[in-house]
């Protein structure tokens, strides 16, 4: 799991910070916000056919362009496929690896200080490995040598579990299903979006005084954006500014335990009121919101086609390399070191800020939230999954320190003793622009400027 704090804002990114003041104005209208489904940013017909015709002759057909052959989606099988871990003992290691994964297009799990992992096909190692230098190509082993096996072993186990009608209660009575545990079946297994949403109205309706279910706007295939708002309001007492923390996962599709996580955070605190004194006295202070599905085009083909997909499922330039990276898409500094503009690239947050509908969805609805709803934004926490980081800003550079730095870093390492505390696993902490995310456009900063 990887944790971006955003605090002050409180501004700590447990995985990554974010980006540019927004202005004052909405920010996209509704002709732009459909721009890329006829997009202009075009490159020489040539070049891009030389450049595609590269990638795919290395890495294979991408998935989007197999199903455009076929017309229907395949689920895609990941057969022979590995995850290699590149041991890092100098920064002109890192260096080289970090221009390899850019150059090839690498989908990279983690980038420490320490250590690479990276998902490749088996046929492609000793291609990699010619143009590492000699000590990376000394340094690696096998970390996942069945790829397909371990995305096998991470479905769902529960009979019935993507389907809508595995919830726990009966629709014809409108009753709750009577089973062992019902407080936390929801959890014994990763959840569609097909269950995720039912199972969050379930919650508003069963503790309609603390929580509420809003709607943070539309992705790009128009699904709604779900988020769950929890928090007390003492009767009889007028409601001032109310300090609202927001908590976000799914961003990256494939990230399934990050949308869980945030998920069991909700209930947790929903569940925890009125029984545990801290918890109470924070939501009647706060108010706390989930979204655990920030990506829920993305989340969903993940489920019904492609596993390892990461990004958005809006178009690019590239007809078979669809989606945006979320946590490049937004404005601060968003042609910063390490932005990719590679439609290919995972890392890919498009041709210019503020293209994903997704990113447009949350910063408008931030905004207006503050502007007319009395909220002020205290804190933020990005939930990812892989690699056991806490990460805080700034992502786009190490050159520049957040004015709060000292705070970002106590809150992270916090974070990090807490986690060793309650579960023994042990989170390094460093800022965002040492990661494998480093580079302009996450979130933390538009948020933090625009509210």
């Amino acid at each position: 799991m990887r944790f971006q704090v955003i605090a002050g804002l409180a501004s700590i990114a447990i995985l990554q910070p974010g980006a540019s003041a927004i202005g004052t104005r909405p920010l996209v209208t509704h002709d732009d916000a459909n721009h890329l489904h006829n997009p202009t940013h075009r490159r020489l017909p040539l070049l891009s056919w030389v450049r595609d015709a590269a990638v795919e002759l290395f890495f294979g057909p991408y998935p989007s362009k197999t199903e455009i052959r076929h017309g229907v989606p395949t689920p895609k099988r990941y057969t022979d496929e590995v995850v290699l871990r590149f041991n890092l003992t100098a920064p002109e290691e890192e260096a080289a690896m970090a221009q390899s994964a850019s150059t090839l297009f690498l989908d990279i799990w983690a980038f420490t200080e320490d250590f690479v992992d990276i998902r490749l096909r088996k046929d492609r190692i000793g291609t990699l490995l010619g143009v590492l230098p000699k000590t990376l190509r000394e340094s690696y082993l096998v970390l996942i040598p069945n790829v397909s096996a371990a995305i096998h072993g991470s479905r769902p186990s529960t009979p019935g579990v993507q389907h809508q009608e595995y919830m726990p209660w009966d629709e014809r009575s409108g009753l709750l299903r009577p089973q062992a545990d019902s407080d936390t079946v929801f959890f014994r297994d990763y959840r569609p979006l097909s269950v995720i949403v039912p199972w969050m109205r379930l919650l508003e309706a069963m503790f309609p005084a603390i929580t509420r279910m809003v709607n943070i706007g539309l992705s790009y295939e128009g699904r709604d954006i779900p988020a769950l708002k929890v928090g007390v309001y003492k009767p009889g007492e007028p409601v001032p500014r109310r300090k609202t923390l927001l908590v976000t996962g799914g961003m990256h599709a494939r990230e399934w335990i990050s949308t869980t996580t945030v998920n069991y955070v909700a209930w947790s605190f929903v569940t925890s009121y009125g029984r545990d004194p801290m918890i109470t006295k924070l939501l009647e202070h706060f108010d706390v919101v989930f979204v655990p599905v920030l990506n829920p085009d993305g989340v969903e083909y993940s489920w019904q086609v492609d596993r390892l997909w990461r990004k958005t499922r809006q178009g690019t330039d590239v007809s078979f390399c669809q989606g945006l990276d979320l946590d490049h898409a937004f404005g601060f500094e968003w042609d910063g070191a390490g932005s990719n503009g590679e439609p290919c690239s995972e890392s890919y947050g498009g041709a210019k800020p503020w293209e994903a509908a997704e990113a447009v969805a949350l910063a408008n609805w931030a905004r207006n939230e503050t502007t007319n709803n009395n909220v002020e934004f205290v804190g933020l926490i990005d939930l990812h999954s892989y690699s056991q980081q806490v990460m805080y800003p700034f992502s786009y550079t190490c050159d520049t320190d957040p004015p709060n730095l000292e705070n970002l870093e106590e809150l992270a390492v916090g974070l990090a003793k807490a986690i060793r505390l309650s579960s023994g696993e042990a989170y390094s902490v460093t800022s965002a622009c040492e990661g494998v995310v480093a580079g302009g456009g996450d979130m933390g900063r538009p948020m933090k400027h625009a509210l």
